[in-house]
């Protein structure tokens, strides 16, 4: 394994598969988070992740040569509702829509206290004054997810984007 395919994964995992319910659980957290943007329910996002957690954005350029720089970078849930509370009441920026596409959805082994996960993601934004779509940005999630009782919580969402280049209305969580 080279460096940067190490630095992309924080934490080691073993190869496991989990039980049927658990991984019904385990996609429906991630739809549900893609949902929460979709329709504009951003204060829900928080209440997917761990209290202390890992949400960042970064480029698959990036990724992949070990740079560490990251678009966004959260570390708790506080931190993402600060996030979304300034989104509300402090920028300002065209109207426009989101829809996520999620897809291959794949626990790919278990950590010590939960379950890696990666999915693949893309998302079309439209615009709400001439209705004009784009692809707004794809590449995939790295997540940790792990169960508070029945519960499953986003411990980390990396989400690395495959262009090099971002929009400039990446205020948005992905």
């Amino acid at each position: 394994m080279s460096i940067a395919q190490q630095q992309q994964t924080p934490q080691s995992y073993v190869a496991a598969t989990p039980e049927p319910a658990v991984m019904r659980a385990i996609e429906n957290l991630s739809y549900e988070w893609a949902r929460s943007i979709d329709e504009n329910r951003l204060e829900d996002l928080a209440g997917l992740l761990t209290e202390q957690c890992d949400y960042k954005i970064a480029s698959r350029f990036n990724t992949d040569r070990g740079l560490p720089l990251a678009i966004v970078h959260i570390r708790s849930r506080s931190q993402m509702r600060d996030r979304i509370t300034s989104l509300r009441l402090a920028n300002i920026y065209e109207s426009h829509h989101f829809r996520h596409m999620v897809s291959g959805v794949q626990v790919i082994g278990k950590t010590t206290e939960g379950w890696e996960v990666r999915a693949n993601y893309s998302v079309i934004r439209t615009m709400e004054h001439n209705g004009a779509m784009e692809i707004f940005s794809c590449g995939q999630y790295r997540d940790e997810v792990v169960f508070e009782g029945q519960t499953p919580l986003l411990r980390r969402r990396h989400v690395l984007f495959d262009s090099r280049a971002i929009a400039t209305l990446l205020a948005y969580p992905l």
